[in-house]
């Protein structure tokens, strides 16, 4: 998962302090966003992919637009006007949610939150390639490190052709998007408030998978489905996309964007128990491998424990 307008956050400041709401609104966040990958991989399992897309990014949306009025914010009149959220909504919603969501119907959903966790790889790279921000040591090894984690969660066979590894290749193609929607969000959604980038791209992928999904899934025609999913599909949407968008923010305007990123480490945790606890998933210890070799990528890539501890080791050499 990312947030929207990841890209233009506080990114390159000083991380700040966070105290114990901060880690609590942080706690509960990667609950809400590893329950995404819970009740989607509830969904996936009755209904196409796209489908359910639909009704994530269209009920989501419908949660956040009475709060969006009510804070006296106003959809864009104009064409132009739309054109950032329509490119926000297809990176950060449409495509990764349908490539992830098509994923978890080769691998379950606490493997699929794993290979999510790569985002901060792919948008380091493609924020190097397109010269937004610096690749320095630090990220370089980041980015190596999450290579491995992925290659230890594919296993080192040469086998390409199974289920898992098009799952995790899937899931993959879904970070990468969530990287290209953190450049865009940069380079067209500066000074744009959180809730209208949130509310007006939710609209904008509600469009565009609409009309995706009437050609390909041709929702009408499907089978009513069980209780279970619809509840899955009710929660995603509320839970696991508005209500995360929200807290998500919050944590912003508290702690910064670099600490709100921390998520991505703890989004598997929840995802993981979740999916052991309720749907009777297998978790496999190259998986915990993979996990740990990515979580420590993202420290590397986020910085400030590799720097304090060299920082840590200097002084003491000189004595």
């Amino acid at each position: 998962m990312v947030g929207p307008g990841q890209g233009s956050g506080d990114g390159m400041q000083a991380a700040r302090t966070m105290d114990g709401q901060d880690w609590a609104l942080l706690v509960l966040l990667s609950v809400l966003w590893g329950g995404a990958f819970f009740f989607s991989g509830i969904a996936v399992r009755e209904l196409p992919p796209l489908t359910v897309v639909l009704a994530r990014v269209f009920f989501a949306g419908l949660t956040l637009l009475p709060v969006f009025w009510l804070l006296g914010h106003r959809l864009p009149t104009s064409v132009s006007g739309w054109r950032p959220f329509v490119g926000m909504g297809l990176l950060n919603n449409v495509l990764p949610f349908s490539l992830i969501f098509a994923g978890q119907t080769y691998i379950p959903s606490g493997l699929a939150s794993i290979v999510n966790a790569t985002t901060p790889l792919f948008t380091v790279l493609v924020m190097a390639a397109f010269a937004e921000e610096r690749l320095t040591g630090l990220r370089v090894c980041g980015v190596l490190l999450g290579l491995v984690g992925v290659a230890v969660l594919k296993g080192f066979s040469a086998n390409f052709e199974n289920a898992e590894f098009v799952g995790i290749l899937l899931c993959l193609a879904g970070a990468a998007s969530y990287g290209f929607a953190g450049l865009w969000a940069r380079r067209n959604l500066g000074g744009v408030p959180p809730l209208k980038s949130a509310t007006c791209q939710l609209i904008s992928s509600s469009v565009i998978i609409a009309i995706v999904a009437c050609f390909v899934d041709r929702p009408w025609a499907l089978a009513m489905p069980g209780t279970a999913t619809l509840l899955s599909l009710l929660a995603l949407a509320v839970f696991g996309t508005a209500a995360a968008y929200v807290v998500f923010f919050r944590i912003i305007g508290r702690a910064g964007a670099s600490n709100a990123m921390l998520v991505t480490l703890l989004i598997p945790v929840s995802a993981l128990a979740l999916g052991i606890a309720f749907l009777d998933e297998p978790i496999r210890e190259r998986q915990i491998a993979g996990a740990l070799v990515i979580a420590l990528g993202l420290l590397f890539i986020d910085g400030r424990i590799p720097l304090r501890v060299m920082a840590w080791r200097v002084p003491r050499q000189r004595r």
